[in-house]
């Protein structure tokens, strides 16, 4: 079965970068539709950014213009970069595959974006 790690949070300033990236145990995301999502606490799951199989990409609103999703498929890696980042991005950051019926979720990278 697929696994996915997120790794790249961590603590950063408001303005600070960061780079989250997604891999994957076996070659998907040529194939599959991969997206970021994220949960504040006390908040629901929201869709940040995503990716589809012939690389087009969504963004919510509220991070268009700062993040960028990307994928390398010889990696078996998609990547979120995080730019400008705002103390309401805070979250849990979590990674998700899916095709058809086959659905895969990460167990999530903390961001926190404080002073």
């Amino acid at each position: 079965q697929v696994q996915l790690v997120e790794s790249g949070g961590g603590l950063v300033q408001p303005g600070g970068s960061l780079r989250l990236s997604c891999a994957a145990s076996e070659r998907i995301f040529s194939i599959y539709t991969v997206g970021w999502y994220r949960q504040a606490p006390g908040k629901q799951r929201e869709l940040v950014a995503r990716i589809s199989l012939g690389g087009m990409t969504t963004y919510v609103e509220s991070v268009r213009g700062r993040f960028t999703i990307s994928r390398d498929n010889a990696k078996n890696t998609v990547y979120l970069q995080m730019n400008s980042l705002k103390p309401e991005d805070t979250a849990v950051y979590t990674c998700n595959a899916v095709l058809s019926a086959n659905e895969y979720w990460g167990q999530g990278t903390q961001v926190t974006v404080s002073s």
